[in-house]
C-alpha cells in the first residue's frame, strides 16, 4: 500500500464524517460562498511564478516548521511577490486545516489554492466555502471521469484547476477544457525519489492551452531556469521557504534573485 493509497483510504472516512456534521446546504451559506474568486492560472502566467506553500510537516520529512504562525507566513509570501499560496488543508497527514484556509483568506488578496486530496465533489464546495480560489486534483487519485466532473464543478463555482499528474499514462486522462493549469509532479510515488527529469519528458505532451507548472524538487534558482525552456511558468516550492524561520523573506530573496 502506497502513502497516496493510505491518505485516500483515510480521506473517505474523515469525509463522510464531515458531510454529516456540515451538509453542502450548510457551506453554501458561509460568507465566502459567493465571493468572487482570484484568478490562479492568470496570477501564476504573468507574476512571478511562484507558488509557495505553507506546510508544517510532510509524510516523507515529518516536521518541517510548526512554530511559525499562519498569518506570519502567508503575509511574508505576499509580500515577497510569490503568485499564488498553497494552504496544505490535511490534518492527520500534513498537520494543516480547513481553518489554515480561512485564515489564509482573511489575510492575503492573491490566489490560494487549497492543496488536499480530493476524493469527493463535497471538498470542493468546502474550499469554496473556506475561501480558496483553486483547488489541487491529483490524477493519480482519480478516474477520468472524476476529474472530469470535478472540474467542471469547481470552474462552475468560480475555482480555478490545478491538475497533477506523474507520468504519461496520468495526462492523457486530464486533458479536459475545465483545467487550468498542469503541473508535473517530480517525485516518483513509489521510490519517492525526486527528478526534473519527469517535468522535462512530459512539457512536450502538454498542450499550450494550459498553464504548465512543475512541483516537487524545486528548491534552487537553477532548476527554474533548467525549466523555464520547456515551457514551464509555474513552480510549486513546498519546503525551501517553509524551512527556513523567515519563509515570506526567503521567498523574497529568493524572487529576487529570479529576476
Amino acid at each position: 500500500m502506497t502513502i497516496l493509497d493510505k491518505i485516500t483510504s483515510y480521506k473517505k472516512l474523515e469525509v463522510a464524517a464531515r458531510k454529516q456534521a456540515f451538509p453542502v446546504s450548510l457551506l453554501k451559506q458561509s460568507t465566502l460562498f459567493n465571493r468572487d474568486c482570484y484568478a490562479m492560472a492568470k496570477s501564476v502566467a504573468t507574476g512571478s511564478g511562484i507558488i509557495a506553500e505553507h506546510k508544517r510537516r510532510s509524510p516523507s520529512k515529518s516536521v518541517i516548521n510548526e512554530s511559525i504562525l499562519l498569518p506570519e507566513v502567508v503575509k511574508g509570501y505576499e509580500n515577497a511577490g510569490v503568485s499564488a499560496i498553497s494552504v496544505l488543508t490535511d490534518t492527520k497527514f500534513f498537520g494543516g486545516s480547513l481553518d489554515d484556509l480561512l485564515l489564509a483568506r482573511a489575510y492575503v488578496n492573491i490566489p490560494i489554492l487549497r492543496k488536499d486530496f480530493i476524493i469527493d465533489p463535497y471538498q470542493i464546495y468546502e474550499a469554496k466555502a473556506y475561501g480558496a480560489d483553486a483547488i489541487l486534483l491529483i490524477a493519480a487519485c482519480l478516474e477520468e471521469s472524476q476529474l472530469q466532473e470535478y472540474s467542471a464543478l469547481a470552474k462552475e463555482l468560480g475555482m480555478d484547476v490545478l491538475l497533477e499528474i506523474h507520468n504519461e499514462e496520468e495526462l492523457k486522462k486530464s486533458l479536459h477544457p475545465t483545467v487550468d493549469l498542469l503541473g508535473v509532479n517530480n517525485r516518483n510515488l513509489k521510490t519517492f525519489e525526486v527528478s526534473l527529469d519527469a517535468s522535462k519528458a512530459l512539457s512536450k505532451l502538454i498542450p499550450d492551452s494550459y498553464v504548465k507548472v512543475s512541483e516537487s524538487g524545486i528548491s534552487s534558482i537553477e532548476a527554474i531556469k533548467e525549466l523555464k525552456p520547456f515551457g514551464y511558468k509555474g513552480f510549486l516550492i513546498g519546503e525551501r521557504f517553509m524551512k527556513t524561520e523567515n519563509p515570506g523573506e526567503s521567498a523574497g530573496e529568493f524572487i529576487k534573485a529570479l529576476k
